[in-house]
């Protein structure tokens, strides 16, 4: 099995999900759309009705294509942790997500044109180093919005219980599933960590307890 990172970006770094709407629509594509079957109902979502399947409820007959290991939506990106099921599943998978979201996106908020910046960038996990540290750092990406918590890719940080506290009030991530929270459990998959990760908030706290403490005011954005 070959594990990869995916990512990618709105055109000219522009936002992507513009409210919790956005959000949860991207949520649902990534449920939607990990299937085998065609995309044919895309168009029939796009236009706001009502979803016949969605998170917490797969068909029988629904076959998933890759498997998410983990995930995070941020204002005008993406990151994904995905492995194949199938042959060809994950060039399937990003091309229906990308596509489907995209045509949701422009007829949403009045747009045309392109809306990613290019092809999703898939970087394969190769070490043993990039695999313990690369769900951590997918989980970690919302401390961004954090002004005293930005150089957290720099072992740097302002206060780790307020870093902490963030986390777990950002739903738009695999994280709260990992900690043991019911948020969207049928979109991630975590047998993968299961034997690394005893207990992963606690693991995900000592590892953030290792950050250099800095004199950054402690306030959100």
């Amino acid at each position: 099995m070959e594990l990869f990172h995916a990512l990618n970006r709105g055109v000219d770094k522009r936002t992507i999900f513009m409210d919790e709407r956005d959000n949860t629509r991207f949520v649902h594509d990534l449920y939607e759309f990990n299937d085998a079957s065609p995309a044919i109902n895309m168009k029939y979502h796009i236009a706001g009705k009502k979803s016949q399947s969605g998170p917490g409820r797969r068909p029988a007959t629904k076959k998933r294509i890759v498997d998410i290991h983990g995930w995070c939506l941020m204002k005008n990106h993406y990151h994904l942790l995905l492995s194949e099921v199938i042959e060809g599943g994950m060039s399937l998978f990003l091309r229906k997500l990308n596509v489907g979201y995209a045509n949701y996106f422009n007829e949403r908020h009045k747009r045309t044109g392109t809306l990613f910046q290019g092809r999703t960038k898939k970087v394969l996990i190769e070490h043993d180093s990039h695999f313990l540290y690369i769900l951590h750092y997918i989980h970690l990406n919302p401390l961004d919005f954090r002004t005293g918590a930005r150089k957290w890719r720099e072992g740097t940080i302002d206060d780790i219980a307020s870093a902490l506290t963030h986390l777990k009030k950002y739903r738009w991530s695999s994280y709260l599933d990992y900690c043991g929270e019911h948020n969207f459990p049928s979109v991630v998959t975590m047998d993968l960590f299961s034997d690394v990760f005893k207990n992963y908030e606690s693991d995900l706290r000592k590892y953030v307890g290792s950050f250099k403490i800095s004199e950054a005011p402690n306030n959100l954005e």
